[in-house]
């Protein structure tokens, strides 16, 4: 077992006898190179791909047309994203184009995906989200003069080679198993959109004699369902803020709840409103919520007492229904695609308003059999959302271990098997 000293640094901890910390500034190599005519765009986005924005459809870090300051990358350049490396935002380029000066363009003599590696072990340590200005972890700076004030373990080009080495086959044989089981949580979702679909829309008997409905989102309907304007079946509720209500927010993550309560979930600063408060509009269970955003993830439906802002339409039921199952139907995807055709997206973040709802016409069915797909649909999707659950628990082990492997590795705790 090899020799191990205090490295003086606390998140580093022991390192091997023979290795040296050194400062970034002896270590990294800050490029600023010319960009040529016919650069594409580079984008380094959170996995760590550092890669022309073209190649990516995925979301990542949107860059500005405006190329003021834009700097050139070539491949095999190590690039740190200057706010967004506390989040994995670190990697190697892959091609050759320009970038937003946010991106640290850096070179070394020592192994580029060996420092890539011990940056990542920082990020995931949370490093650098101490060193964060501001209220806003996203304000974390990590330009070049502080990237080169941080200490870096070095040992021999050759055995950080070697680190990398076995770090890229295990960190491979992770992600490939990562890839397997997020593809496995995306085949749950889709069932699980389905099967809503299928429930709201058609009920549970599958032999049930269907007919013309007459509306556009949903032509086949079962024979004794009824078609009815969604006016007549939910109202606008204009009801005013009320003495004691709590400030709600509407989330497609998280339903309708408080602000506080979405505050101390998602760790957000958010001010809670102190004027106007008389225009804000009352919400009782079980009426509905039309968000900015509900053509994204349909119609949230309030289980609390509060108020929200006027912005926000509340639906209120006119009839006695089974609120839960037009909470589902609310969620289809059919219904959702429905919401959609009444936008004309002109603008982004578009209003969706009382009008638009009461264009996409809805059914009414037995009170009973709506409690009955309500009561299935609880059940059902609770199983796979079960399921679902323990997936994402088992990318979040995996995650871990791919973090502790990195850090381990990095920072010589662990050397590289021989027989591997």
């Amino acid at each position: 077992m090899r020799e191990m000293k205090d490295s003086g640094i606390e998140w580093i901890g022991e390192i091997p006898k023979d290795w040296e910390i050194i400062k970034g500034k002896y270590v990294l190599e800050y490029l600023q190179k010319p960009v040529k005519d016919d650069d594409g765009v580079i984008t380094c986005f959170r996995d760590g791909e550092v890669t022309l924005r073209s190649n990516r459809r995925e979301d990542g870090f949107t860059l500005s047309d405006k190329e003021i300051g834009y700097q050139g990358i070539d491949v095999g350049d190590l690039v740190v994203h200057g706010m967004d490396g506390f989040a994995g935002a670190i990697g190697i380029s892959d091609s050759r184009g320009k970038a937003s000066p946010v991106l640290n363009v850096l070179n070394s003599k020592y192994n580029k995906r060996y420092l890539m590696y011990y940056l990542r072990s920082m990020a995931f340590s949370n490093v650098f989200v101490a060193l964060a200005s501001g209220i806003r972890v996203r304000s974390c700076d990590l330009r070049w003069n502080k990237l080169a004030e941080l200490p870096y373990p070095t040992t021999s080009y050759d055995e950080q080679t070697e680190i990398v080495s076995y770090l890229d086959t295990q960190c491979s044989e992770i992600d490939a198993t990562s890839e397997d089981i997020q593809k496995e949580i995306s085949l749950l979702e889709e069932y699980k959109k389905s099967v809503i679909t299928e429930a709201v829309t058609k009920g549970l008997n599958p032999d049930v004699e269907m007919k013309d409905s007459g509306i556009k989102w949903l032509p086949k309907i079962p024979m004794h369902w009824k078609v009815i304007p969604s006016k007549y079946l939910f109202a606008n509720s204009d009801i005013r803020r009320q003495t004691g209500d709590e400030q709600l927010t509407a989330s497609q993550k998280y339903g309708i709840i408080t602000q506080k309560d979405y505050t101390a979930k998602e760790n957000a600063q958010i001010v809670l409103a102190t004027q106007g408060l008389e225009k804000w509009k009352h919400v009782e269970p079980n009426d509905f919520i039309i968000s900015l955003r509900s053509f994204q993830g349909g119609l949230e439906m309030s289980e609390i007492t509060g108020c929200i802002t006027w912005h926000y339409v509340v639906l209120k039921a006119q009839k006695e229904v089974c609120h839960k199952y037009y909470k589902w139907l609310f969620k289809s995807a059919r219904y959702i695609n429905a919401l959609q055709g009444t936008c004309n997206f002109i603008r982004d973040g578009q209003d969706l308003r009382f009008s638009n709802f009461a264009l996409v016409p809805l059914f009414e069915l037995p009170l009973a059999e709506q409690q009955q797909i309500a009561d299935f649909l609880d059940s059902k999707c609770s199983e796979i959302d079960s399921l679902i659950a323990d997936k994402k628990r088992q990318l979040d082990i995996l995650a871990d271990y791919k973090k502790s492997l990195i850090y381990e590795y990095v920072t010589g705790k662990k050397e590289v098997p021989v027989n591997e």
